[in-house]
């Protein structure tokens, strides 16, 4: 399923709103020249702190950005569109190129002065450590008698 299309044209079976379907499809695809894209993002959560996972595929490493700023961390990258080889014809282009960007609002048990980033195999991985006072902290009972 894609974000941009969120309904899987395979499950529309009347010929008409299939007809609708491409025609939308089609249009929108030629305008996506100043559209921002929103990748997909998965969070966990752990006692050490917070994961972000955030699909980037095709995106050259060194062109993306991760800025931590007002308690805001922002992924920001682009991903150039591929040229169409002389002697062909583009059909069909679904795989949008541009901005893509997203943004999280921070907890304050983040350390945002330790994120760390990992890229790898298309996904842009984000540690956020937990601040240490924030962890959680075992207290000892103590028996008497």
């Amino acid at each position: 399923m894609n974000a941009r299309y969120p309904f899987n044209n395979a499950a529309i079976t009347h010929p008409l709103l299939r007809d609708f379907d491409f025609l939308f499809r089609e249009l929108g695809a030629r305008n996506d020249a100043e559209r921002t894209v929103t990748p997909a993002a998965d969070i966990l959560e752990a006692e050490s702190g917070i994961t972000l996972r955030v699909d980037l595929p095709g995106h050259d490493a060194k062109a993306i950005q991760v800025k931590v700023e007002d308690g805001v961390l922002t992924v920001r990258s682009e991903r150039k569109a591929e040229d169409v080889p002389e002697g062909s014809t583009l059909r069909r282009q679904e795989r949008a190129s541009g901005v893509y960007a997203r943004q999280f609002r921070l907890p304050d048990t983040v350390d945002a002065t330790r994120v760390e980033a990992r890229y790898d195999n298309g996904v842009l991985t984000l540690t956020l450590p937990r601040r240490e006072e924030t962890k959680p902290r075992v207290v000892e009972v103590k028996v008497q008698g």
